[in-house]
């Protein structure tokens, strides 16, 4: 399998620059074993990236901004110590922030265009307008103090946060810094921007929902592929090969995993989740967890997997039963969707639906995008099934969704033993409806035995 890969990355490294990236349209059908797509040479990823980032600074900034009633928003991320909004708003080929970056947005109100400006000692391509001059006013915060007395901002917004990390960017020492440089009146003007922080890194511009189908169908593909006969040689390979098949693919290719890849095996007789240098067999249930980051946005699928016994041609009905049970969990919570109520509240109305359903459900989904795990409510954790202060913000339309959840299932052919059948798929909402990027898995993937 090194070999196809090695000649997968000559073809793609000798194909002529590709404008974009594959479109492929949203479908509920999630193909068994789909072909890799082409991946974008560095200098063409890099253009993509920075045309969705100009939209993005275009189309959400003011809108947020007048959402919040905030006319100023000021960011700051030191080098190699970037917060999580700053890290998405830099160009494609800054790879950190440099020194003290600081970025302020100004809404002259009216309907004015939203300034962007950047009061650092270098640059952000043509995104933001360059807003200090160092040889006239050496001190950094002092310069920003002036910008904002010369506009004079009702509201000006900096991110701290006591409940979730996206919006808590702003550091002790520099908001000291800034709180000395700001004249008496503006220092009472200071509001949180942690809403906006969220309400930024959460919404997805139809540049990003055009491509992710495509970035979803990436991850399928390694997916397929790992879990297939030109990987697993069952009766040799253990689950920890796989993990870093994964890995070394991934690198051949370019592209970047944001955590490392999980691989687990459930076999009849044997308590929980088996990892590690278990050695995969016929008749054991595989369980992967993986997500890539490519063009700034991010995938997270599980799939599961079943290792034919000699002889047989299709997984036991209790396991193709138990997968077919977490497909009716997923309906009941994208059912429960809906704009304004609370990850808490579609936790509820999932759970109770699905148990009035006869089934076992565990829900833990997560908004998804800039973000593996990524801003916005979440719908349960793994460990709190009954409600979190976490999940208090409201559902928003025109967002990226991983719907992660499990039922745990009994399975006849194992002895009655209860088996935990893992999904997790990406999808988008548009208000409305919930709908998978790139399908659902609702047939075990078979790998033969021999």
């Amino acid at each position: 399998m090194i070999l196809r890969f090695a000649a997968v990355v000559v073809a793609l490294l000798s194909t002529p620059a590709l404008a974009s990236p594959p479109i492929l349209l949203m479908s509920e059908t999630e193909h068994a074993a789909p072909e890799l797509p082409p991946i974008l040479p560095m200098r063409e990823r890099a253009e993509v990236i920075d045309r969705i980032l100009a939209e993005r600074l275009d189309t959400i900034i003011p809108a947020i901004m007048r959402e919040q009633g905030i006319d100023m928003w000021v960011l700051m991320a030191r080098e190699y110590f970037e917060e999580p909004v700053v890290a998405t708003m830099l160009d494609a080929t800054s790879m950190s922030a440099r020194r003290r970056t600081i970025l302020v947005f100004h809404d002259p109100g009216d309907g004015q265009p939203v300034e962007r400006l950047t009061v650092s000692r270098y640059g952000l391509a043509d995104l933001f307008e360059a807003s200090w001059e160092p040889a006239q006013q050496p001190d950094q915060w002092q310069a920003v103090a002036d910008l904002i007395a010369a506009r004079d901002p009702a509201k000006i917004a900096i991110n701290f946060s006591d409940l979730t990390a996206f919006g808590d960017g702003m550091t002790l020492s520099q908001y000291r810094l800034m709180h000395a440089a700001l004249p008496e009146p503006y220092r009472e003007r200071i509001v949180s921007g942690e809403t906006l922080a969220v309400r930024w890194l959460e919404s997805r511009v139809p540049s990003e929902l055009e491509i992710y189908p495509g970035i979803v169908r990436i991850a399928h593909a390694l997916i397929a592929q790992a879990f297939s006969r030109e990987v697993i040689t069952p009766g040799e390979t253990t689950a920890a090969d796989v993990q870093w098949w994964y890995r070394e693919t991934l690198a051949s290719l370019g592209l970047t995993p944001w955590f490392h890849p999980s691989v687990g095996i459930q076999r009849e007789g044997a308590d929980g989740m088996l990892s590690g240098d278990t050695v995969i067999q016929p008749g054991d249930l595989l369980w992967t967890d993986f997500g890539i980051t490519y063009l700034r946005l991010n995938t997270d699928t599980q799939h599961l997997a079943y290792v034919l016994k000699p002889g047989e041609t299709e997984a036991p009905a209790g396991l193709r039963g138990g997968l077919a049970a977490t497909n009716r969990v997923q309906n009941h919570l994208i059912a429960a969707f809906e704009i304004g109520l609370t990850g808490n509240a579609i936790l509820a109305r999932a759970r109770a639906t699905a148990i009035a359903d006869g089934l076992d459900p565990s829900i833990y989904s997560h908004p998804i995008g800039s973000h593996g795990h990524g801003a916005g409510t979440a719908v349960g954790f793994w460990d709190n099934q009954n409600g979190d202060p976490r999940s208090e913000y409201r559902l928003r339309a025109n967002t990226g969704w991983s719907i992660e959840l499990t039922s745990y299932t009994a399975v006849p052919e194992w002895g009655g033993q209860k088996v935990d059948f893992r999904s997790e798929e990406d999808a988008w909402f548009d208000g409305e409806t919930v709908r998978f990027l790139d399908g659902r898995q609702t047939e075990l993937t078979l790998i033969g035995s021999e």
